[in-house]
């Protein structure tokens, strides 16, 4: 087994960013060990916390020190650098970019350009955003396939669950079946909120009970108002179905009009408000739905709780093959950035 080592750079430090940068920590060694697998961080730009780039190696724990205690990582940068991300990307010397900025719905920019730019200078690009998965797949695909990089995104949708793994190349678990459609709770903040005023917190109150938890996007609107979910479905329609869709084409509600008497009619009649989402083809058609509804105990979704979220894929081979992943966090998520980086180490290794 070949030693393959990677400069990293980090685009984005906030509760993802930093998960991941504590999950490197973590697995340093085992990285070494199973994959032949070693790493620096060489950059790190944030909005809030500065930036820093250091050639030989930033180290990892005292950053994380640093903006846990809301310093600067400026004081950690040996090149003098300022400028935008753009010039930061441009000017850092790596591998491989992870990009961990806020997701921007409507177009996904500015991480759309950040992983362009990247694949553009000859970088492999992972990223946990969903925005450019939906706005750039087939630019960014068709991009790092010419440079001979990869365009990475696991973390995309529903953390570190191996959504799109299970379709991903010849050897893939699904390789040769035909996905027809797919339903699930694939928001688990709002999943969480409506548990939270199930049990009596206010709208408000259950809101930064999950930004607490680091569950919310930056702006919890996002999640609130199905937007989140809407680009999780056009993800998945995009990459797994091959059918191009933005959330704009889904037919979305948010959870924002669920009232605690809703709440509670749904209860006495034995059932439970979920955003549920789903996307399946009728007559040729991609149809695509983001919109809350009572589900009965005979439903799968009834039981996912809290911050939990479950996809159901229907395929022409199997009827329903369901996943479900319980209590997620960041370092879920960043697990699924470590994962596409494992890929990556092996793909150069193969």
């Amino acid at each position: 087994m070949a030693e393959i080592h990677f400069d990293l750079i980090l685009v984005g430090f906030g509760n993802v960013g930093k998960a991941f940068a504590q999950l490197l920590l973590e697995k340093s060694s085992s990285l070494k060990l199973q994959y032949g697998f070693t790493f620096r961080v060489t950059g790190i730009h944030t909005n809030r916390h500065g930036s820093a780039i250091n050639p030989g190696g930033l180290e990892l724990q005292q950053a994380l020190n640093l903006v846990q205690a809301g310093g600067s990582l400026q004081t950690m940068d040996t090149s003098g650098f300022s400028g935008t991300t753009l010039d930061f990307i441009s000017r850092c010397p790596g591998d491989v970019l992870v990009e961990n900025s806020p997701l921007n719905p409507q177009n996904g920019r500015p991480a759309l350009d950040h992983i362009q730019f990247a694949l553009q200078k000859g970088l492999h690009a992972i990223t946990a955003n969903k925005g450019p998965v939906v706005y750039g797949y087939s630019e960014l695909m068709q991009l790092a396939v010419a440079q001979n990089k990869l365009f990475m995104f696991e973390s995309a949708v529903m953390d570190g669950a191996p959504i799109f793994s299970l379709f991903r190349g010849k050897h893939a678990p699904l390789a040769g079946a035909r996905l027809l459609g797919f339903d699930g709770i694939l928001n688990s903040c709002t999943n969480l909120l409506l548990e939270l005023m199930e049990n009596g917190k206010s709208f408000d109150e259950a809101i930064q009970i999950a930004k607490s938890m680091g569950l919310t996007e930056t702006d919890p609107s996002f999640d609130v108002d199905g937007w989140d979910a809407s680009v999780k479905v056009a993800a998945l329609a995009t990459v797994l179905m091959g059918m191009p869709l933005t959330p704009h084409q889904v037919d979305r509600t948010g959870i924002r009009g669920i009232t605690p008497q809703m709440l509670a009619e749904a209860r006495e009649a034995g059932e439970r408000w979920k955003l549920v989402c789903t996307a399946e083809v009728v007559e040729g058609k991609l149809r695509a739905r983001v919109h809350p509804e009572r589900v009965g105990r005979d439903s799968p979704f009834y039981s996912v709780g809290g911050p939990s979220s479950i996809v159901r894929f229907k395929l022409d081979v199997l009827p329903a093959l369901g996943i479900l992943e319980t209590d997620p966090s960041p370092k879920t998520t960043a697990f699924g950035l470590l994962h596409d980086l494992i890929f990556i180490a092996q793909s150069e290794d193969a």
